[in-house]
């Protein structure tokens, strides 16, 4: 089912992107997401294994106090509202991932570098149990094999094998495959829960736990952990 855009509900209007994608350009520093960023860890958030509150999310997109009440307001509710409407896009088959431009020698392209960033950035809030799970069942890496092809062709995240760079084919055929994803893994999580063993494994005590170093990530040239 598509669904017109004007009848997308609690999606944010092109004004509205505008105003926030600004603010968080206004507001950046390195290795900060912008709004193609901030719109892939709402998307991980959004479809991952267990409720992730906005005051685990907000730190990875706010960097500072706000000086202007009325302006920290007015971008807490913009990030509200692209927040719910993730869930209620992917309902009615309306979803499309906020994308970012690089240059190249031919003028500027799409890039899901950022969304890709945020992705991973937004399964880091339950690393633990999206990790056990990608370890245990073959069936979720399979369903996120689009979205992690994006992620090691951008250099998002590292991966054991050498692999060739996606063709421009390739890489927009992956691009239409995210929604689908999306909901592919949203629907996994609902049919196969976390079980309580899951869940206690993932808030031992960091003490508890083997060491553990995150894959390297890039974003924009330079590498953020």
């Amino acid at each position: 089912m598509n669904t017109p855009k004007t009848e997308w509900p609690s999606s944010l209007g092109d004004d509205e992107l505008e105003e926030l994608d600004q603010y968080l350009r206004g507001h950046v520093g390195e290795g900060d997401l912008l709004l193609d960023g901030v719109h892939g860890l709402l998307s991980a958030v959004t479809v991952g294994p267990t409720q992730v509150l906005p005051e685990e999310w907000l730190p990875e997109v706010l960097h500072e106090p706000f000086t202007d009440e009325t302006e920290g307001n007015r971008v807490l509710a913009l990030l509200a509202k692209l927040n719910d409407s993730i869930r209620v896009e992917l309902d009615v088959d309306a979803y499309e991932p906020i994308l970012g431009e690089v240059d190249t020698e031919t003028g500027p392209v799409l890039s899901a570098a950022g969304w890709c960033e945020g992705f991973s950035r937004g399964i880091d809030l339950r690393a633990g149990l999206w990790e056990k799970r990608l370890a245990d069942d073959p069936q979720l890496m399979e369903l996120l094999g689009p979205v992690m092809a994006l992620a090691v062709d951008e250099g998002i995240l590292s991966a054991d094998a050498e692999f060739e760079k996606l063709s421009e084919d390739e890489y927009d055929e992956c691009l239409t495959q995210v929604p689908g994803v999306l909901n592919a893994v949203n629907l996994y999580w609902n049919e196969h829960p976390v079980s309580e063993a899951e869940i206690e494994a993932a808030v031992r005590p960091a003490e508890d736990k083997e060491p553990h170093e995150a894959p390297p990530r890039q974003r924009s040239g330079h590498w953020v952990h």
